[in-house]
């Protein structure tokens, strides 16, 4: 079964750091883009960053930029994205996708407390 699998949210106090993954199961993520969505309650799906597949450029939302990083490794056919600085408003379900577009995958939680 072709899937990308999230994994690594969980619950920090504000300023702390949380590393998400997203692993490709049934098929190679290098052949792709990938990007990284989250949901807030009662907020509308935001697009926070995407890494391409050819020469690793990224793109960073606003609202995240300076304080998280998208990365890959296709060794382990997994794609990194490095929270940092968290603060309360990034609290959201984290989705990876294909192409940097939506739909994503069953999503991981992120909870920061002020």
């Amino acid at each position: 079964q072709v899937q990308l699998v999230e994994s690594g949210g969980g619950l920090v106090q504000s300023g702390g750091s949380l590393r998400l993954s997203c692993a490709g199961s049934g098929f190679t993520l290098d052949r792709y883009a990938i990007g990284w969505f989250r949901r807030a309650p009662g907020k509308e799906r935001e697009a926070v960053s995407c890494i391409s597949k050819n020469d690793g450029s990224t793109w960073y939302a606003d609202s995240v930029k300076g304080r998280f990083t998208i990365s890959r490794d296709n060794a382990k056919n997994t794609v990194y994205l490095q929270m940092n600085d968290l603060k309360p408003e990034d609290t959201a379900v984290y989705y990876c996708v294909l192409r940097c577009e939506w739909p994503g995958g069953q999503g991981t939680q992120v909870t920061v407390s002020s």
